[in-house]
């Protein structure tokens, strides 16, 4: 499973919140819970589950660069 049924909102939303150290990672569904994303949870976890938190930061960003960029092309 991808990250490609989630939307970019969640994965922003994720990213906010481990820029601003409110979850922990590796990733676990109660702290995805904790910042609504319990309805994402399965494909997030899938794509990034045992990740250390500078790896989930990398994907993150890494996906939600290629979504924006390929909006604009």
């Amino acid at each position: 499973m991808s990250l490609r049924t989630v939307p970019t909102a969640s994965l922003e939303t994720l990213l906010r919140a481990l820029h601003k150290a409110q979850i922990p990672c590796p990733l676990r569904a109660d702290t995805l819970a904790c910042i609504g994303l319990q309805e994402r949870q399965e494909p997030i976890l899938a794509a990034l589950r045992g990740l250390d938190e500078p790896g989930v930061r990398a994907v993150l960003v890494n996906v939600i660069a290629e979504r924006k960029g390929a909006h604009h092309g």
